[in-house]
């Protein structure tokens, strides 16, 4: 019920990159899974894929929702996890 009552309005989304080493996000809901090579994270507008070298999870606030990546970022790649299917499901529908 805590949980449900501390809910209120959605996080802001935020992400600012320094020279490619350092990444903050804001909106972070949940770390999916990490390693050296590639962070996912589910953030309030979706999964967020980051990938690069060396990286590591410097901080996690999960109450706060923020998160801090340090390492090499190569990219970042969102995925919609709400199935939105090929080009022709979505033209059919």
């Amino acid at each position: 019920m805590a949980y449900e009552e501390s809910k209120g309005a959605p996080q802001p989304h935020k992400l600012t990159l320094d020279e490619r080493r350092r990444l903050w996000v804001t909106g972070v809901q949940e770390v999916e899974s990490f390693d050296e090579g590639e962070v996912a994270v589910q953030t309030v507008k979706g999964l967020l894929y980051v990938r690069g070298q060396g990286l590591k999870v410097e901080k996690l606030e999960k109450t706060a929702g923020e998160l801090t990546i340090s390492g090499q970022v190569q990219s970042l790649e969102y995925s919609d996890m709400e199935g939105r299917g090929g080009f022709w499901s979505r033209l059919l529908k």
